[in-house]
């Protein structure tokens, strides 16, 4: 098993906006590789991809020396400053540190719906696209239109859209996130994880029942081929143990013939990152 969506940090060495108020309180803790590796042992995870929390270069540079040091830790999906004018030599100086596999910002904090297509933007997701590296696309329902014409606009960019682009599973919602993901999904360049669908839900009283016509959606819309499973920890302790996120993962994909299993635990992540 690959698990393709992880984090580290630790709030004593930099903030962390998005982990500040009560509700995150639980996971405001640091979380090391020695963490990481008990929880993932038991579930038979031999790889994983670890994904930027800040957009500090730095942290990427970090992620880079851990992946380095550590063989589990098979790719980083780290940040860059997308409109830098030097983007193309910064990505290189990256790569020369470690195994950077991708490229992510927080789209979902920008408040224009279209920032994605600012040209600026363009220029720098063409650049991640010609390095021959990923672009994360962290992006809430309402920026799915914009991140279609992405697709569309830049086919040699390869898009991974992380958590399904967060559907309100707690309210019940399927549109207009069903719609949004079924456009994006109509281009072969872009990819789903089935991730972080436990803190979509109710973190008190979810099942895997509430899960499972959106992870439906997702495997319908794009194919078990271009889906790939990631665990999002430490972020789904705030309503799963990952060992339980794994197991709703199991039960989502079981209605999948045995190859499409396989796709979505390890090969898809595998070719799509082309991890070691």
């Amino acid at each position: 098993m690959i698990d393709a969506h992880h984090h580290l940090w630790d709030p004593a060495r930099r903030a962390y906006p998005w982990l500040a108020g009560d509700l995150m309180a639980p996971i405001r803790k640091p979380y090391t590789v020695d963490d990481l590796r008990r929880v993932t042992t038991a579930a038979g995870v031999h790889a994983t991809v670890l994904v930027q929390t800040v957009p500090d270069e730095a942290e990427t540079e970090e992620f880079l020396a851990v992946a380095a040091a550590e063989p589990l830790v098979a790719g980083v999906v780290g940040w860059l400053d997308l409109i830098a004018p030097d983007i193309a030599d910064r990505l290189a100086r990256l790569r020369e540190l470690g195994p950077l596999v991708g490229i992510r910002h927080q789209v979902e904090n920008e408040p224009d719906p279209e920032w994605l297509l600012r040209p600026e933007v363009l220029r720098g997701l063409a650049a991640v696209g010609a390095a021959g590296l990923v672009y994360d696309l962290l992006a809430a329902p309402a920026q799915l239109v914009a991140a279609r014409q992405v697709a569309h606009r830049l086919p040699e960019l390869t898009l991974v859209l992380d958590h399904a682009a967060k559907p309100r599973i707690a309210a019940g919602e399927l549109q207009p996130w069903a719609d949004g993901v079924a456009g994006l999904a109509a281009h072969e360049n872009a990819h789903c994880k089935l991730s972080g669908l436990v803190t979509e839900a109710d973190w008190h009283e979810w099942q895997v029942g509430h899960l499972r016509r959106y992870a439906g959606h997702v495997f319908a819309a794009f194919g078990a081929q271009r889906v790939m499973f990631g665990g999002d920890w430490p972020v789904c302790e705030l309503a799963a143990a990952y060992e339980v996120v794994v197991d709703a993962a199991l039960s989502l994909t079981g209605p999948l013939s045995d190859p499409e299993r396989l796709a979505v635990f390890e090969h898809t992540a595998a070719r799509v990152y082309r991890l070691g």
